[in-house]
């Protein structure tokens, strides 16, 4: 049987900062120089990003109310480098509680029973610690101590797919398992103060937020209805091996995202998507992971796509910015609540990661049944 999305759960933290602020807070340091601070402006207010949520508490009422002993920001709004140790630290302290809640909602909206539960997969690339996320969503959530376990680390912000790809397939090992996927990131403990163009970019994008999804083949385990996963693809590019990457350095884990990315994107998008629908007939909905807005544009013009395509994709990066692999389960869980995504619409999914790579997801959307006045008729005479 087809593996399914049963539901998905998502939940950020409850610091929220406004763009503009977030823009004048990069443009207030006193390492900007003149030049600095007009790309500043120019790619904060270019983004399409209205508002990002961060754990960095003090940002809650605005720098000025930041303790003197705040790892990450003095009470003057100086953006402070602490080491890698001090950020990954706040990532072990803030990370497990962000992912036991998106999971509980993906439980509780899919109507399935934490004790049901075979499998847990866990996503990050902005934090590592061990026993790890996986771990404690056992513990946390009170899950069976058998359940089986595995984390896909470091994959960067295509990570999502690949985690329903091993959520599929540990679906079809066992007719009742109920996989549960949770991706967590934590991508603002790794923002930076810096001249940089390229950090600048990263400073504009990136946020905080975690999605669990329920993955299974049993059509009797939970709600029905949901996301059918099809099947799966992954491509490289011919370029781009240096222009996207991520890795751990002594002030933080190190983002490199050069301009030559959306470009990149652009260039390839066509021949690895063509390469992985082959035959079948476009899709009528489109998920695509919004690393920004240009990539989205690149996307649009590369698929040749209306222009309403990719509204679900823009929704999510302007309400959330760049959660990192977190980020197209946002738009998947919108797709679920539209009404005007009818049953049966095949649904796309496509992601970029470093290296670059593109991961694809080819899905369909089924609705529950609903019973007509006949079936009600009918069901009554049956219990009669």
């Amino acid at each position: 049987m087809t593996a399914r999305i049963v539901s998905i759960g998502t939940a950020v933290p409850p610091t929220c900062i406004a763009q503009e602020v977030a823009r004048d807070i990069f443009a207030a340091q006193e390492g900007a120089d003149r030049l600095a601070r007009r790309q500043i402006h120019a790619v904060f207010d270019g983004s399409a990003i209205a508002q990002r949520h961060t754990v960095l508490t003090e940002f809650a009422a605005g720098p000025l109310s930041a303790p003197a002993t705040a790892a990450f920001v003095d009470a003057e709004g100086r953006l402070l480098s602490p080491t890698t140790g001090p950020r990954n630290e706040r990532y072990i302290a803030a990370a497990p509680e962000l992912t036991a809640a998106a999971a509980r909602t993906a439980l509780t909206d899919g109507g399935i029973d934490p004790s049901t539960v075979t499998h847990v997969v866990t996503v990050s690339c902005t934090g590592l610690f061990a026993p790890g996320p996986d771990y404690r969503l056992v513990r946390d959530l009170g899950l069976r101590p058998t359940v089986e376990r595995c984390h896909l680390g470091f994959i960067g912000c295509a990570a999502a797919l690949p985690a329903l790809r091993v959520a599929a397939a540990l679906a079809a090992s066992r007719p009742d398992a109920v996989v549960l996927v949770v991706c967590t990131e934590l991508c603002t403990l790794h923002l930076r103060s810096s001249n940089d163009p390229q950090q600048i970019v990263a400073a504009s994008v990136f946020a905080d937020g975690a999605a669990a999804a329920i993955v299974t083949a049993d059509a009797s385990a939970g709600r029905p209805g949901g996301l059918d996963l099809d099947r799966f693809g992954t491509a490289l590019t011919d370029e781009g091996e240096t222009d996207m990457v991520w890795t751990i350095g002594d002030n933080g884990f190190e983002m490199i995202l050069s301009a030559e990315v959306p470009r990149i994107i652009g260039r390839e998008i066509q021949g690895a998507v063509g390469r992985f629908l082959g035959d079948d007939d476009a899709p009528e909905i489109w998920a695509v992971h919004p690393g920004g807005r240009s990539v989205l544009d690149r996307v649009e013009t590369g698929l040749d796509l209306p222009p309403d395509a990719l509204a679900a994709s823009r929704a999510v990066l302007r309400d959330f910015g760049n959660m990192s692999s977190a980020t197209i389960l946002f738009i998947l869980a919108a797709l679920l609540r539209d009404d005007d995504v009818r049953d049966g619409a095949r649904v796309a999914g496509l992601a970029f990661g470093p290296g670059l790579t593109v991961e694809s997801a080819l899905m369909t959307r089924r609705r529950p049944a609903v019973a007509n006045a006949d079936d009600v008729d009918l069901a009554l005479a049956a219990s009669a």
